[in-house]
């Protein structure tokens, strides 16, 4: 699995859980300068500006370790750091690790929004079980999401067009419920995405010059149902600034994937844990 594909599992939606932060409390004007304030030292109004910003923004900065495939279908784990920020700037624009989003429409529970992000691709130095097969290039992103919402149930289906890379499609409907208890946000979840042609051939198929290159056998592969996957994540917030959230992800590749030479093992599991900040 790779990292781009493990932080579409929801990880903006925990780091909502904390409360934004005040800056700057109303101050009455002093009478007299006798009991007006000291002077801002420099570069003070800058900084106070900024961290207005940042939670007005809804920042959140953090990182972790992520545990994973080496890539998707591997049998080989790898251990991943993780970075991240995320961003609400006003009610129609987040910035998270997969790129922008922007709510395009909402119709009371329904809420239709379009995503600009980035692929990773896939190096062959990967995994020596790759090599041979070619690098695949890093892409961009194109999508929309059609999500319902009701209390902390979720509905949603997305559809992404990948520009550059495997100049695939991918299309993903999935499940998810959430439920807070005191400082704690546990969450499930559960999808199955699909994937175009050229997709499948890029990341599971094997041409002539490839099984040529690789040794493993010539395989072509066509449109279809590419994987499940099931979602378990809890979220602590032990400040009011501070987080601490760790996932578990169960995903297991389908059909003529998982019978794909490129495929070592169907079943893809992952953990990741991290902490945050939020301004």
């Amino acid at each position: 699995m790779s990292l781009c594909t493990t932080l579409r599992l929801g990880l903006p939606v925990a780091l909502s859980l904390l409360p934004a932060c005040a800056f700057g409390a109303d101050q009455t004007q002093p009478a007299d300068d006798s009991q007006r304030a000291p002077a801002a030292t420099p570069g003070s109004d800058s900084l106070f500006f900024v961290a207005q910003k940042l939670a007005e923004w809804n920042v959140v900065l953090g990182g972790g370790v992520l545990v994973a495939p080496k890539y998707e279908g591997s049998d080989e784990v790898d251990f991943q750091p993780v970075p991240f920020i995320t961003a609400s700037l006003g009610e129609h624009v987040t910035i998270d690790p997969r790129g922008v989003s922007v709510n395009i429409h909402s119709l009371g529970d329904l809420t239709l929004s379009g995503q600009f992000g980035y692929d990773t691709g896939r190096k062959q130095s990967d995994s020596d079980h790759l090599r041979g097969l070619g690098d695949i290039d890093m892409g961009g992103v194109v999508g929309a999401t059609l999500t319902y919402e009701r209390g902390g149930a979720e509905i949603y289906g997305s559809l992404e067009r990948i520009i550059g890379g495997s100049d695939g499609t991918q299309a993903t409907l999935g499940f998810k419920l959430a439920h807070n208890v005191d400082q704690f946000r546990f969450s499930l979840g559960v999808s199955t995405t699909w994937a175009d042609e050229d997709y499948m051939q890029a990341y599971f198929g094997v041409t002539a010059v490839q099984s040529a290159l690789s040794g493993l056998r010539r395989y072509d592969i066509g449109a279809g149902f590419k994987r499940v996957d099931l979602e378990l994540a809890a979220t602590y917030a032990f400040t009011e600034h501070w987080l601490v959230r760790g996932e578990l992800g169960l995903g297991y590749l389908l059909g003529d994937v998982a019978d794909s030479p490129v495929v070592q093992e169907a079943f893809q599991p992952s953990v990741m844990l991290l902490v945050g900040y939020r301004f």
